[in-house]
């Protein structure tokens, strides 16, 4: 089985209560509920939420050998965190960045991501049907961990 992590960060643990007109009401529950009913067969969901950087970077670092592909919605640090891109540049599959909100639209800080320099795609205002669409596209991608170089240190 091939593991999708999808990683969302602050505040969305509180999705479906706060400013329900910008990010509706479904809740992080109804997500994980999306991403599985996404995934192609073979291929499971690993959905985790903080608020803070450094376990999100934490949770980047342990998926380099046991994941296939990250969805992250990194929310407030897309624009802050250049740690959490750090961790991302060191990880090899497939990263899909996705936001709820048409992010364009809005206040003019949250139209740059340093998150977006290591994303192999951008998802933004489709509400949590990006997430659906970003498993989609992980699975369609199909990666696979290349096989040790022969006689390489381990």
């Amino acid at each position: 089985m091939k593991t999708i992590l999808v990683l969302n960060g602050p505040n969305l643990n509180l999705l479906g209560q706060r400013q329900p007109e910008t990010y509706g009401r479904e809740t992080l529950a109804d997500v994980e509920r999306i991403c599985r009913a996404a995934c192609a067969e073979g291929y499971a969901i690993e959905l985790q939420q903080s608020n803070h950087e450094g376990q999100i970077i934490d949770w980047i670092h342990a998926a380099r050998e046991t994941t296939c592909g990250i969805v992250i919605n990194p929310a407030a640090f897309t624009h802050t965190s250049v740690a959490i891109l750090d961790a991302l540049n060191t990880y090899d599959p497939p990263v899909i960045e996705v936001h709820i909100s048409q992010v364009h639209k809005r206040e003019a800080f949250r139209h740059h991501s340093y998150v977006s320099h290591r994303a192999d795609g951008v998802i933004a205002g489709l509400g949590t049907e990006g997430y659906a669409a970003a498993v989609r596209r992980i699975c369609q991608l199909g990666w696979t961990r290349p096989a040790p170089i022969e006689g390489a240190p381990a």
